[in-house]
Protein backbone atom coordinates (compact mmCIF):
# COMPACT_ATOMS: atom_id res chain seq x y z
CA UNK A 1 0.00 0.00 0.00
CA UNK A 2 2.93 2.44 0.67
CA UNK A 3 4.80 1.95 -2.49
CA UNK A 4 1.59 1.97 -4.38
CA UNK A 5 0.73 5.62 -2.71
CA UNK A 6 4.42 6.45 -2.86
CA UNK A 7 4.24 6.00 -6.63
CA UNK A 8 1.20 7.73 -6.74
CA UNK A 9 2.91 10.49 -5.03
CA UNK A 10 5.88 10.29 -7.77
CA UNK A 11 3.52 10.11 -11.01
CA UNK A 12 1.63 12.90 -9.96
CA UNK A 13 4.94 14.66 -9.22
CA UNK A 14 6.16 14.28 -12.65
CA UNK A 15 2.80 15.17 -14.13
CA UNK A 16 3.15 19.08 -12.28
CA UNK A 17 6.92 19.16 -13.72
CA UNK A 18 8.03 21.88 -15.98
CA UNK A 19 10.77 23.10 -17.82
CA UNK A 20 10.27 26.78 -19.07
CA UNK A 21 11.99 28.33 -21.80
CA UNK A 22 12.69 31.76 -23.37
CA UNK A 23 13.84 32.43 -26.90
CA UNK A 24 16.39 34.57 -28.14
CA UNK A 25 15.99 38.39 -28.18
CA UNK A 26 13.26 37.67 -24.88
CA UNK A 27 13.85 38.16 -21.27
CA UNK A 28 11.27 35.09 -19.64
CA UNK A 29 9.28 36.36 -15.77
CA UNK A 30 9.24 33.08 -14.34
CA UNK A 31 6.80 32.27 -12.11
CA UNK A 32 4.67 29.31 -9.96
CA UNK A 33 1.23 28.45 -10.39
CA UNK A 34 0.22 25.68 -8.34
CA UNK A 35 -2.04 23.26 -8.83
CA UNK A 36 -2.03 21.25 -5.48
CA UNK A 37 1.36 21.67 -3.84
CA UNK A 38 3.36 25.12 -3.99
CA UNK A 39 2.85 28.61 -2.87
CA UNK A 40 2.88 30.50 -6.21
CA UNK A 41 4.57 33.91 -7.28
CA UNK A 42 7.76 34.70 -9.15
CA UNK A 43 10.47 32.44 -9.47
CA UNK A 44 12.94 34.23 -11.28
CA UNK A 45 14.02 35.99 -14.53
CA UNK A 46 15.50 33.98 -18.42
CA UNK A 47 17.74 35.63 -20.86
CA UNK A 48 17.00 33.83 -24.13
CA UNK A 49 18.09 31.81 -25.53
CA UNK A 50 18.01 29.99 -22.14
CA UNK A 51 15.84 27.84 -20.07
CA UNK A 52 14.79 27.44 -16.56
CA UNK A 53 15.29 23.51 -15.91
CA UNK A 54 12.90 20.75 -15.15
CA UNK A 55 11.41 21.62 -11.51
CA UNK A 56 8.99 19.60 -9.30
CA UNK A 57 6.84 22.92 -8.85
CA UNK A 58 4.59 24.20 -11.60
CA UNK A 59 6.52 27.01 -13.25
CA UNK A 60 5.45 29.19 -16.04
CA UNK A 61 7.33 31.84 -17.84
CA UNK A 62 6.23 35.36 -19.54
CA UNK A 63 8.52 36.02 -22.59
CA UNK A 64 8.68 39.44 -24.14
CA UNK A 65 10.44 40.57 -26.66
CA UNK A 66 13.33 43.11 -25.67
CA UNK A 67 14.80 43.97 -28.72
CA UNK A 68 13.80 47.11 -30.74
CA UNK A 69 10.79 47.44 -32.75
CA UNK A 70 8.78 49.76 -34.47
CA UNK A 71 5.15 50.87 -32.93
CA UNK A 72 2.69 53.07 -35.42
CA UNK A 73 0.27 54.91 -34.86
CA UNK A 74 -2.65 56.73 -37.17
CA UNK A 75 -3.62 59.90 -36.82
CA UNK A 76 -6.35 62.50 -37.81
CA UNK A 77 -5.37 66.02 -35.99
CA UNK A 78 -6.66 69.49 -36.57
CA UNK A 79 -3.47 71.62 -37.50
CA UNK A 80 -3.35 75.19 -36.27
CA UNK A 81 -5.44 75.91 -39.23
CA UNK A 82 -8.63 73.72 -38.62
CA UNK A 83 -7.60 71.63 -41.38
CA UNK A 84 -7.98 67.92 -40.95
CA UNK A 85 -4.06 66.06 -41.68
CA UNK A 86 -4.22 62.46 -41.82
CA UNK A 87 -1.05 60.78 -40.90
CA UNK A 88 1.29 58.27 -39.55
CA UNK A 89 3.95 58.70 -36.50
CA UNK A 90 6.55 55.75 -36.09
CA UNK A 91 8.49 55.18 -32.56
CA UNK A 92 10.93 52.66 -31.76
CA UNK A 93 11.33 51.48 -28.49
CA UNK A 94 12.83 48.85 -26.38
CA UNK A 95 13.75 47.33 -22.99
CA UNK A 96 16.43 47.60 -21.26
CA UNK A 97 17.96 44.36 -20.51
CA UNK A 98 17.40 43.03 -16.69
CA UNK A 99 14.35 44.65 -16.54
CA UNK A 100 11.80 42.40 -16.95
CA UNK A 101 10.59 41.94 -13.43
CA UNK A 102 9.35 45.12 -13.28
CA UNK A 103 8.15 45.61 -16.90
CA UNK A 104 5.37 42.18 -15.55
CA UNK A 105 4.86 43.91 -12.41
CA UNK A 106 4.30 47.46 -12.72
CA UNK A 107 3.85 48.53 -16.68
CA UNK A 108 1.61 44.92 -17.96
CA UNK A 109 3.86 42.97 -18.82
CA UNK A 110 3.08 41.97 -22.55
CA UNK A 111 0.79 45.07 -22.65
CA UNK A 112 3.55 47.51 -21.66
CA UNK A 113 3.18 49.47 -24.82
CA UNK A 114 -0.80 49.95 -24.93
CA UNK A 115 -1.08 50.34 -20.97
CA UNK A 116 2.02 52.44 -20.51
CA UNK A 117 3.33 54.43 -23.64
CA UNK A 118 0.41 54.38 -26.32
CA UNK A 119 -1.59 57.03 -24.80
CA UNK A 120 1.13 59.48 -23.67
CA UNK A 121 2.38 59.19 -27.30
CA UNK A 122 -0.43 59.93 -29.21
CA UNK A 123 -0.48 62.96 -26.67
CA UNK A 124 3.00 64.55 -27.29
CA UNK A 125 1.93 63.88 -30.78
CA UNK A 126 -1.26 65.84 -31.11
CA UNK A 127 0.05 68.59 -28.97
CA UNK A 128 3.17 69.07 -30.51
CA UNK A 129 1.22 68.99 -34.68
CA UNK A 130 -1.59 71.32 -33.26
CA UNK A 131 1.21 74.24 -33.25
CA UNK A 132 1.52 74.10 -37.19
CA UNK A 133 -0.49 75.31 -40.24
CA UNK A 134 -1.25 72.06 -42.67
CA UNK A 135 0.89 73.90 -44.74
CA UNK A 136 3.99 73.77 -43.15
CA UNK A 137 3.40 70.78 -41.31
CA UNK A 138 5.95 69.25 -44.27
CA UNK A 139 8.56 71.41 -43.81
CA UNK A 140 8.78 70.81 -40.16
CA UNK A 141 9.13 67.01 -39.75
CA UNK A 142 12.31 66.80 -38.00
CA UNK A 143 11.21 69.76 -36.08
CA UNK A 144 8.02 67.72 -35.00
CA UNK A 145 9.89 64.11 -34.83
CA UNK A 146 12.18 65.47 -32.28
CA UNK A 147 10.15 67.48 -29.85
CA UNK A 148 7.90 64.28 -29.64
CA UNK A 149 11.19 62.53 -29.09
CA UNK A 150 12.13 65.20 -26.41
CA UNK A 151 8.92 64.57 -24.73
CA UNK A 152 8.46 60.73 -24.71
CA UNK A 153 12.55 60.45 -23.29
CA UNK A 154 11.47 62.90 -20.94
CA UNK A 155 8.49 60.52 -19.75
CA UNK A 156 10.09 57.15 -20.22
CA UNK A 157 13.00 58.27 -18.11
CA UNK A 158 13.15 56.20 -15.08
CA UNK A 159 11.34 52.76 -16.19
CA UNK A 160 12.26 49.67 -18.41
CA UNK A 161 11.64 51.14 -21.57
CA UNK A 162 14.32 53.31 -23.78
CA UNK A 163 13.10 55.07 -26.93
CA UNK A 164 15.70 55.13 -30.05
CA UNK A 165 13.74 57.59 -32.23
CA UNK A 166 10.74 59.32 -33.53
CA UNK A 167 9.50 59.14 -37.08
CA UNK A 168 6.97 60.95 -39.02
CA UNK A 169 5.10 59.27 -41.68
CA UNK A 170 3.31 60.01 -44.72
CA UNK A 171 1.23 62.95 -44.46
CA UNK A 172 -1.93 63.26 -46.39
CA UNK A 173 -3.83 66.12 -46.67
CA UNK A 174 -7.64 66.32 -47.90
CA UNK A 175 -8.81 65.79 -51.49
CA UNK A 176 -9.72 69.47 -51.74
CA UNK A 177 -6.53 70.79 -50.57
CA UNK A 178 -4.83 68.22 -52.98
CA UNK A 179 -6.47 69.71 -55.68
CA UNK A 180 -5.74 72.74 -54.97
CA UNK A 181 -2.26 72.50 -54.76
CA UNK A 182 -2.53 71.08 -58.65
CA UNK A 183 -4.31 74.13 -59.32
CA UNK A 184 -1.37 75.94 -57.99
CA UNK A 185 1.02 73.87 -59.48
CA UNK A 186 -0.75 74.55 -63.20
CA UNK A 187 -1.52 78.13 -63.10
CA UNK A 188 2.75 78.69 -62.02
CA UNK A 189 3.79 76.26 -64.93
CA UNK A 190 0.81 78.18 -67.22
CA UNK A 191 2.61 81.95 -65.42
CA UNK A 192 5.94 80.53 -66.52
CA UNK A 193 4.42 79.68 -69.93
CA UNK A 194 3.38 83.52 -70.22
CA UNK A 195 6.71 84.38 -69.15
CA UNK A 196 8.62 82.95 -71.77
CA UNK A 197 6.01 84.31 -74.52
CA UNK A 198 6.63 87.82 -73.70
CA UNK A 199 10.32 87.08 -73.47
CA UNK A 200 9.96 85.60 -76.97
CA UNK A 201 7.44 88.62 -78.18
CA UNK A 202 10.30 90.94 -76.76
CA UNK A 203 12.58 89.67 -78.76
CA UNK A 204 10.34 89.60 -81.56
CA UNK A 205 9.93 93.18 -81.20
CA UNK A 206 13.70 93.89 -80.85
CA UNK A 207 14.36 92.22 -84.05
CA UNK A 208 11.52 94.28 -85.86
CA UNK A 209 12.83 97.55 -84.76
CA UNK A 210 16.13 96.59 -85.81
CA UNK A 211 15.13 95.65 -89.06
CA UNK A 212 12.67 98.66 -89.13
CA UNK A 213 16.24 100.84 -88.56
CA UNK A 214 17.77 99.09 -91.10
CA UNK A 215 15.03 99.91 -93.64
CA UNK A 216 14.95 103.01 -92.68
CA UNK A 217 18.48 103.78 -93.10
CA UNK A 218 18.79 102.01 -96.61
CA UNK A 219 15.80 104.28 -97.54
CA UNK A 220 18.02 107.37 -96.64
CA UNK A 221 20.43 106.17 -98.44
CA UNK A 222 18.58 105.42 -101.52
CA UNK A 223 17.22 109.25 -101.32
CA UNK A 224 20.20 110.55 -100.89
CA UNK A 225 21.29 109.20 -103.97
CA UNK A 226 18.28 109.62 -106.06
CA UNK A 227 19.44 113.44 -107.37
CA UNK A 228 17.75 114.52 -110.82
CA UNK A 229 20.62 113.75 -113.09
CA UNK A 230 20.51 110.43 -111.29
CA UNK A 231 17.13 109.71 -112.22
CA UNK A 232 17.11 111.11 -115.84
CA UNK A 233 20.57 108.97 -116.44
CA UNK A 234 18.30 106.12 -115.67
CA UNK A 235 15.46 106.74 -117.52
CA UNK A 236 17.88 107.68 -121.00
CA UNK A 237 18.53 103.80 -120.11
CA UNK A 238 15.44 102.31 -119.55
CA UNK A 239 14.28 104.14 -122.96
CA UNK A 240 17.43 102.89 -124.73
CA UNK A 241 16.62 99.54 -123.51
CA UNK A 242 12.80 98.98 -124.86
CA UNK A 243 14.12 100.45 -128.13
CA UNK A 244 16.44 97.88 -128.47
CA UNK A 245 13.51 95.36 -128.38
CA UNK A 246 12.25 94.36 -131.52
CA UNK A 247 8.72 93.79 -130.24
CA UNK A 248 7.33 97.01 -128.11
CA UNK A 249 4.84 99.64 -128.52
CA UNK A 250 5.33 101.61 -126.35
CA UNK A 251 5.94 105.69 -127.52
CA UNK A 252 8.23 107.62 -124.90
CA UNK A 253 7.12 111.58 -125.24
CA UNK A 254 10.47 113.69 -123.29
CA UNK A 255 7.78 116.43 -122.27
CA UNK A 256 8.52 115.34 -118.28
CA UNK A 257 10.74 117.22 -115.41
CA UNK A 258 14.48 117.24 -116.36
CA UNK A 259 13.70 115.56 -120.03
CA UNK A 260 12.06 112.87 -118.27
CA UNK A 261 9.05 110.93 -120.92
CA UNK A 262 5.69 110.37 -120.09
CA UNK A 263 4.73 107.05 -121.04
CA UNK A 264 1.71 106.32 -123.22
CA UNK A 265 0.67 102.82 -123.76
CA UNK A 266 -0.57 102.24 -127.18
CA UNK A 267 -2.65 98.80 -126.59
Amino acid sequence: MNFRFALAVIILALAGCSNPNTPAGHEGYVFENPRVFGTGGFRGELQGPSNYGVSLWRNEVINIDVRPATYTEAFQILANDDLNISFNFHAVLSIHPGSIKTVVDRFGGTHWYQRFVKEAFRTYVRNTVQKFDSGALKANREVIANEVTEKMQEYLSGTPFKLTKVVVGNIDYPQIVATAVEKKLAAQQLLAEKETQKQIAQKDAEIRIEEAKGIAQAQKIINATLTPNYLQHEAINAQLKMAESPNHTTVYIPVGTNGMPLVKNTQ
